[in-house]
């Protein structure tokens, strides 16, 4: 069988590259080993936040008198809420599946393998194509702990798939964003939670005083945080587990939960990806590849996780798709690489963009950053919500956005106005010059650009 293009993984980046490809008149094999969507959309991304609203809700009605509202005998039913982020999850695949049919795209189901520059193999069949698009995600990793490979300790494909697992005790190694969205989960629940990071704060891609403003939001909701903690085995049984870790003083501490779970990151998932003889240039166990995703293997391109150096999210594998079926076509790249929000979904949700103001500085910039609190703002009162800002950070000089940090209601669907106004130079000025609408949470965006003189 012949075709224009393989695209290996259905994830994110995967799919979308193929229904790219297969508009500009490609003809398309998308090969997926499990499910249309990849993890992302069946066991990370959207099963957790199906969850995590599941879980808001339910903390919000027992906090309902803080509004004149008296609810009674509110409780939450654990299996119902697994049954609707199912739901969630059958009806976004159901999506993916239509848009693939559309397409005209042949899906193959099974674990595809690249024989040689041109040639794909999947399950005793032989594809030839003319370029390869290789999307094939990631997994969980594990650090060198012992006992993180046994019985009791699980990862997030084991507590988001199905019915889910619900525990009273839980401990989350590592803190970064698949750890505090989980331990969200479980304490908004009820659930005893303690987060083990081995760096010096939780969220360690993050802004220090982000990471610093969630830890306190998860202790004072009686979450146990502990950075700088260095894990040095896991024992017992499940329903008794034990973690004994080193403090940031270097003491010997011993915790116990009923469950553990092993959240301290990814990688690429390239598991028999290249057969006998296959030679590719790789960094750490991932694929090396150029800014447009171009390997040391001519017409074979890497996108998302499975690359190495890259960042880990769907919508960065998803642009890099694009950009890789737009150079196989001989056009210019479309998306923009160099400005890539990230989001964390707690309670408040923080995002971030651009440089951060310590970044800006060592950049050589003289910086202008200012925080515009949540206090300040009617719609966060309106909504009782926790304590939180937007800070811009600025270029001195010139008034244009650097960066900007939000901890606050909303902040995943306001970074993108952010995103833009650093994509095309905006500066504070001109963040203020755009009419915000009252009451809304957006309105922090104008009035921390009001306080940088805009």
């Amino acid at each position: 069988m012949k075709f224009d293009i393989a695209i290996i993984g259905a994830g994110p980046g995967g799919y979308n590259a193929a229904e790219k490809a297969a508009k500009m008149g490609m003809q398309v094999v998308l090969f997926e080993k499990e499910d249309l969507g990849g993890t992302c959309l069946n066991r990370g991304c959207m099963p957790t936040k199906a969850l995590i609203h599941s879980a808001e809700v339910y903390e919000s009605a027992l906090h309902a008198d803080s509004v004149g509202v008296i609810a009674k005998e509110v409780g939450f039913d654990f299996a119902a809420m697994h049954a609707r982020k199912n739901y969630v999850v059958e009806e976004l695949r159901k999506g993916v599946e239509k848009l693939m049919k559309a397409g005209k795209i042949t899906v193959v189901y099974g674990r595809a393998q690249i024989a040689a520059s041109g040639v794909v193999t999947c399950d005793g069949e032989t594809y030839e194509v003319s370029d390869i698009i290789i999307a094939s995600g990631s997994k969980v990793a594990y650090p060198p702990v012992p006992g993180i490979r046994g019985e009791g300790v699980y990862n997030s494909r084991d507590i988001l798939e199905g019915e889910g697992m619900m525990f009273k005790s839980l401990i989350i190694i590592g803190g970064g964003v698949v750890g505090v969205e989980c331990g969200s989960i479980y304490r908004a629940l009820g659930c005893e939670v303690t987060i083990l990071e081995a760096a010096d704060h939780i969220l360690p891609v993050m802004d220090k005083e982000v990471a610093q403003r969630l830890t306190m939001m998860m202790k004072k909701r009686g979450c146990t945080v502990e950075a700088k903690a260095m894990v040095q085995k896991i024992e017992g049984t499940p329903g008794n587990m034990s973690v004994t870790y080193l403090d940031k003083k270097g003491k010997e501490v011993v915790a116990t939960a009923e469950a553990v779970l092993a959240a301290a990151g990814r990688c690429a998932n390239i598991d028999g990806l290249f057969g006998e003889g296959v030679e590719i240039e790789m960094f750490k166990n991932a694929i090396v590849g150029d800014e447009l995703g171009r390997t040391s293997i001519p017409h074979v391109y890497v996108i998302g996780d499975a690359k190495a150096k890259n960042i880990q999210l769907a919508h960065v594998a998803e642009a890099q798709g694009a950009n890789a079926v737009a150079v196989i076509a001989g056009k210019e790249p479309p998306i923009d690489m160099t400005v890539v929000p990230s989001c964390v979904y707690t309670n408040p949700e923080i995002a971030a963009v651009g440089l951060n103001e310590d970044q800006a500085k060592e950049a050589g910039y003289t910086t202008k950053a200012v925080k515009y609190l949540t206090g300040a703002n009617g719609k966060c009162l309106i909504e009782n919500t926790d304590s939180g800002y937007v800070k811009l950070v600025t270029d001195a000089a010139t008034g244009r956005l650097l960066g900007a940090q939000l901890v606050c209601p909303r902040a995943t669907d306001m970074i993108g106005e952010l995103s833009l106004a650093i994509q095309k130079g905006l500066t504070a000025e001109s963040l203020h010059a755009v009419i915000h609408p009252h009451p809304t949470f957006t309105e922090m965006i104008s009035g921390a650009a009001a306080l940088l003189g805009g």
